[in-house]
C-alpha cells in the first residue's frame, strides 16, 4: 500500500466469508441474502459484493444508486430493500433488480415498466407488521399479490417484513402473527406463497424469529452483534466465532512535547498534569471517528492501550504516549480492531458515542482508504 496519508481501514474479506458460513450453520438450508447497503456497512460494497457473491443466494441494497454501481460488477440476484422512485422504475427493471412492493402504486409502476419480451420482474411484497416504515397491511396483501401473480411479466418472488425488536420475543411474536395473517390470506386465495423472509442479524441469532425461506444478515456478516442481544443456546458457538472484519489504523504524522499545565486541542479542554509527549494521528471526525468518542477513548499501540487527550478534530486525534518512549513515525496505532491480545470493538466505540455499532461502522467510509486482505493477497481501494 502506498501510504499517502497515514490512516486507513483494513478489511478482512476472509472474515466476512467466514461469518457467512457461521450464519449458514445457524439457519440451515435456507437462502442467505446479506445486506451490503451503505458501502457494506463501511467495508466497501463492490469489494464485499464480489467476495461473497459466489457463496450467497442474493445481495441486498437500499438504493437504486447502489444497485446501479453493483450490477455491472457482480452477477446474480440483487434485492432492493426500499421502493424505487416511480420515475426510476424502468431503469431498475432494465438492470434486473428485484424490487419491493410496499404499496399498490409501487406495483402499478413496476407493471408499467415490465416488458413481456424480457424475463419477468421479480417483486417482493412488503407486509406492515409494526415497524411503521411502509408496507401493505396484512388485509391488503392478497389482492395485490393476486394482481402480481396474474401478470406474466411479474414474478412474485418474495413476501417479507422486518422485526423492530428481535431481542423482545413478545413484540416479535406479535409482528410474526400479523405476517402469518398475510400468508394465510394468500393460501386462502389460492395464490402460491412465495419465499418468505423477515429475519435479519438479530432474528438469526436470538432464535425467536423463524428463518422461513431466507434470511437477510446485516451487521453479523461483518462480525458484529448488538452486545445486549440475547443469543439462542444453539447459536452461541456461532455468535462467539464471528470475526470483526474492519480495523482502523494510523501512524503518527507529528509529535508534540507539552509542558505541565499546557493544553491540547480545540478549546484547551485537556490540560497536562505532567510534562507530556503527544502523538498526532491523521484521523478525525471527517473520517467518521466522531467527536463523541471523547472523553475516555483509547487506542492500541505496542499491544496495550493509550489514552486520547483533547477533542477529536476534523482531521486528527492526539494520544498521550508519555509512558511509551521511543515511538516514531512508523509506529502503528489501532483505533478500531485488535493488536496482540488487546482489542477495541465497534461496540466499545458505540458506548463512548452513545450510539450503536451500526453507526460506528458505516461512519468510517468517508475518505479513508481501504486495504483488503482476501485469501489471495492484499489489495488497495480508495
Amino acid at each position: 500500500m502506498i501510504d499517502r496519508r497515514g490512516a486507513w481501514l483494513e478489511i478482512d474479506l476472509d472474515a466476512i466469508r467466514h461469518n457467512i458460513g457461521l450464519i449458514r450453520s445457524v439457519v440451515g438450508a435456507v437462502a442467505v441474502a446479506p445486506v451490503i447497503k451503505a458501502e457494506a456497512y463501511g467495508h466497501g460494497m463492490v469489494a464485499v459484493g464480489q467476495a461473497i457473491a459466489p457463496i450467497v443466494d442474493a445481495l441486498c441494497v437500499a438504493t437504486l444508486d447502489e444497485a446501479i454501481t453493483l450490477r455491472p460488477r457482480v452477477g446474480g440476484r440483487i434485492l432492493m430493500l426500499y421502493p424505487v422512485p416511480h420515475a426510476a422504475v424502468p431503469e431498475a427493471v432494465a438492470l434486473d433488480i428485484e424490487l419491493p412492493v410496499m404499496a399498490q402504486a409501487d406495483l402499478d409502476a413496476i407493471r408499467a415498466a415490465a416488458r413481456p419480451d424480457r424475463a419477468p420482474v421479480r417483486v417482493h411484497i412488503g407486509v406492515e407488521t409494526g415497524m411503521g416504515r411502509g408496507g401493505l397491511p396484512p388485509g391488503q396483501v392478497a389482492a395485490v399479490a393476486a394482481e402480481a401473480h396474474a401478470d406474466p411479466a411479474i414474478e412474485l418472488a418474495g413476501l417479507w417484513s422486518h422485526l423492530h425488536s428481535p431481542e423482545d420475543p413478545p413484540t416479535s411474536d406479535g409482528q410474526l402473527l400479523r405476517f402469518e395473517v398475510a400468508t394465510t390470506a394468500l393460501r386462502e386465495a389460492a395464490i402460491p406463497v412465495p419465499p418468505r423472509h423477515s429475519a435479519a442479524s438479530g432474528g438469526i441469532f436470538t432464535g425467536d424469529e423463524p428463518a422461513l425461506d431466507f434470511v437477510r444478515p446485516g451487521v453479523a456478516a461483518y462480525g458484529v452483534l448488538d452486545e445486549g442481544l440475547p443469543i439462542a443456546p444453539d447459536a452461541l458457538a456461532a455468535a462467539a466465532g464471528l470475526r470483526p472484519a474492519m480495523s482502523l489504523k494510523a501512524r503518527p504524522v507529528a509529535f508534540s512535547d507539552v509542558p505541565e499545565g499546557g493544553t491540547v486541542g480545540y478549546g484547551g479542554t485537556w490540560r497536562a498534569q505532567r510534562p507530556t509527549r503527544i502523538a498526532v494521528l491523521p484521523v478525525g471526525y471527517g473520517d467518521g471517528y466522531l467527536r463523541a468518542a471523547q472523553p475516555g477513548a483509547e487506542v492500541l499501540v505496542r499491544g496495550g492501550r493509550a489514552s486520547l487527550v483533547g477533542r477529536v478534530s476534523m482531521d486528527a486525534v492526539t494520544v498521550d504516549i508519555t509512558d511509551l518512549p521511543g515511538l516514531d513515525y512508523e509506529e502503528e496505532f489501532v483505533l478500531l480492531g485488535s493488536q496482540g491480545s488487546a482489542s477495541i470493538s465497534a461496540g466499545e466505540l458505540a458506548r463512548r458515542r452513545n450510539t450503536i455499532a451500526w453507526e460506528v461502522l458505516t461512519s468510517m467510509a468517508q475518505r479513508l482508504a481501504r486495504v483488503y486482505h482476501p485469501s489471495a493477497g492484499t489489495t488497495e481501494s480508495a
